[in-house]
């Protein structure tokens, strides 16, 4: 029981990060704009955290700094795609492309360097029930703050009228330009906030999930982050549990070979992989369910006046 429990609190960790990306990608895919430097983004917000930890060994200052550089690299791309109209897929591939290069480069004297002894974390009373205790109630605030993001969020785009300006931005950007909105600004500070989760994603990725600067240590969870708002359907309840399901067959992994399995540790690597591949090709077979829940102007240029 003890390790089906250790099992459940690997799985939240390492779901959170996915989470995080995944839902700063749903508030940009909900303005209609598609961005695929999630990877690069990441990366060099890890490498601003995991910097930032080094010199302050403040965790929430980490945070702050992967924010601001996932914002700042976020807010180049919007000004490319929204104001320049380059091509949305091409820019979020250079935009990943770039983030790499420049977080290797970033981080070149930080690979052998090694953050202090983080506190432990646990909720007074609840972490000392057995089985429940350690499973979810011994996680670093992040995870919990990223479960209530997730129901703030639902009332944000559901219930606010902020909300359904961005939602109807993402629908129909002329019929919100013809009703006075400023399309283009809110398709921008979206992109930002998109960016700047996507940011703090990557710096609790290198400073709390794994605390030290490996040259592209996402390996792949941008791009997991990516396919989650499309298995979820762009709603904010369905990432965090498709989150969770990515992150506990990750973990998997690890527990399988902890246990001796006799199966290839390369075949064990490709299980989260594998299984993103799986769902993709599961939603694809229903292209009129797809088509029923994305933004409809998602991918597409605006031009104003046109």
């Amino acid at each position: 029981m003890n390790e089906i429990a250790l099992l459940i609190a690997a799985t939240l960790s390492a779901g959170t990060v996915l989470a995080i990306a995944a839902l700063g990608l749903l508030i940009n895919e909900r303005a209609g704009i598609l961005n695929l430097g999630a990877e690069g983004m990441m990366l060099v917000a890890a490498i601003a955290g995991f910097a930032t930890s080094v010199h302050t060994g403040n965790d929430w200052l980490a945070f702050g700094a992967g924010a601001i550089a996932g914002a700042l690299m976020a807010a180049v791309f919007g000004l490319l795609v929204i104001w320049l109209n380059t091509n949305q897929y091409a820019t979020g591939l250079a935009l990943s492309l770039f983030g790499a290069g420049f977080s290797a480069f970033l981080g070149i004297r930080y690979t052998q360097e090694k953050l202090a002894q983080r506190p432990s974390f646990e909720v007074p009373l609840l972490a000392d029930l057995p089985f429940v205790g350690p499973a979810f109630f011994k996680h670093h605030p992040m995870v919990y703050l990223t479960v209530l993001f997730v129901f703030a969020l639902m009332w944000f785009l559901y219930r606010s009228r902020a909300g359904l300006v961005l939602r109807a931005v993402g629908e129909s950007p002329e019929s919100a330009h013809a009703l006075g909105y400023p399309v283009r600004r809110i398709r921008l500070a979206a992109v930002m906030v998109g960016g700047a989760l996507c940011g703090v994603a990557g710096a609790y990725l290198s400073v709390i999930y794994t605390p030290l600067w490996v040259e592209g240590m996402t390996a792949g969870k941008g791009w997991i982050a990516l396919a989650l708002t499309t298995f979820a359907t762009w709603r904010p309840a369905r990432v965090l549990l498709g989150a969770y399901l990515f992150g506990g067959v990750t973990m998997l992994q690890f527990h399988l070979q902890g246990e001796g399995v006799q199966i290839a540790s390369q075949v064990l690597t490709m299980l989260p992989y594998i299984a993103t591949i799986v769902v993709l090709v599961l939603i694809s077979r229903n292209p009129a369910w797809i088509r029923a829940n994305i933004p409809a102007s998602i991918g597409k240029p605006f031009f104003p006046g046109s």
